[in-house]
């Protein structure tokens, strides 16, 4: 990305006024990112429930993929940064006034619009209206108080700790991509990139009866977990082949460099956001099989050999987030079906949310919690 058309603003950052104590919140904490890796947290006048609103004081907001696209391009797919944003969809918090004062919740991030057509269809993550938090216009979750629908605000039950009610979102995106694989009883799975969501999707398969699950991730610490989460097969993807598969030099399939297509999966899952995985995941299945893809590419496009999806016959499916999965999410956490603490390797306070989102980049561990 030309990082030339990424606008960086500097406004002034309003000084201290005011206190936070009870339902009374007159200032708040924020982190705002104002251009290509410029996030500053400063004070600004707390916002006030409007109609169907309630005031939530957030306290753990993870850091996510689609984050570190904002932080580190000012864009993510077509959406570019128009205005300093608050990111953050990933959270958990107390309600701070009302009936419901002092419940935790956790915080569905996607607010559809309920009369589109794809609204209308069941399909409320595909809204063609949607306001989702950290994105476009809408103000995320990195921030003291956020005023946020009431229906959206799920209760979080005693066994969820609060970064695990900030966990529930990559659990529901797992979960959908679940959903959208229709892994048969007793099938053979392939889960091509082990962050979070990856590792939380091999939880489920476990969960759902799969015989075999295979990993693919370049990245050992996070092989490690794959294993330790229930991946039979643990493998590092081999070095990236060009397109033009003609050349001589490429590399060939040995015990450091596997070849994927005798794994012969039913269902492979694509959660590394780039070619390579598109391919490998491809490479997986069987003739017949279904491909999920849930990575979010940093150039905005996805390319593969039509030839190799084509003489396979397979069936590709796209996740878009999550759909109406939140109440299933909660009860499998709560019941310990998933483990979700496990994956938080730090948790930090708003103040040091620059250095979070550095850490975040570096991918050395596997969540960042952001506490504030």
């Amino acid at each position: 990305m030309d990082l030339a058309v990424v606008r960086t603003f500097r406004l002034p950052i309003p000084r201290h006024t005011g206190n936070i104590s009870g339902g009374n919140v007159r200032r708040m904490r924020t982190a705002r990112l104002y251009g290509t890796a410029d996030l500053r947290v400063g004070e600004e006048p707390a916002p006030e429930a409007g109609a169907g609103q309630t005031l939530v004081r957030v306290t753990a907001v993870g850091i996510c993929g689609s984050d570190l696209h904002w932080y580190e391009d000012g864009a993510i797919g077509d959406a570019r940064l128009e205005r300093p944003l608050v990111p953050g969809h990933e959270g958990a918090g107390e309600i701070a006034a009302g009936p419901r004062r002092g419940e935790r919740v956790a915080i569905d991030p996607a607010i559809p619009c309920e009369v589109c057509r794809a609204c209308r269809d069941g399909y409320r993550n595909l809204c063609y209206n949607i306001l989702f938090s950290g994105h476009g216009a809408t103000d995320g979750m990195m921030r003291d108080v956020m005023p946020w629908p009431s229906h959206l605000l799920h209760p979080l039950p005693e066994a969820v700790s609060d970064a695990g009610g900030a966990m529930l979102e990559p659990l529901g995106v797992a979960l959908w991509a679940l959903d959208l694989g229709h892994v048969p009883f007793g099938g053979t799975v392939a889960v091509v990139g082990c962050g979070p969501i990856g590792l939380l999707l091999i939880q489920l398969l476990r969960a759902t009866g799969a015989s075999r699950v295979l990993a693919v991730e370049p990245l050992a610490h996070r092989r490690e977990a794959a294993a330790k989460w229930g991946a039979d097969l643990v493998a590092a993807p081999p070095p990236s082949v060009p397109l033009a598969a003609t050349d001589p030099s490429a590399p060939v399939a040995t015990p450091a460099n596997p070849d994927f297509s005798s794994y012969g999966a039913d269902v492979a899952f694509e959660l590394a956001g780039n070619d390579d995985g598109v391919r490998i995941a491809m490479e997986s299945v069987r003739p017949g099989g279904r491909v999920v893809l849930g990575g979010i590419p940093g150039s905005d496009t996805t390319t593969f050999r039509a030839s190799l999806a084509r003489r396979k016959g397979l069936t590709i499916a796209m996740v878009r987030r999550m759909n109406e999965v939140y109440p299933r999410a909660i009860d499998l956490a709560a019941r310990g079906v998933v483990s979700l603490d496990p994956l938080v390797s730090s948790q930090v306070p708003l103040d040091a949310a620059p250095e979070a989102f550095a850490a975040a980049q570096r991918r050395t561990g596997l969540k960042v919690i952001i506490t504030p």
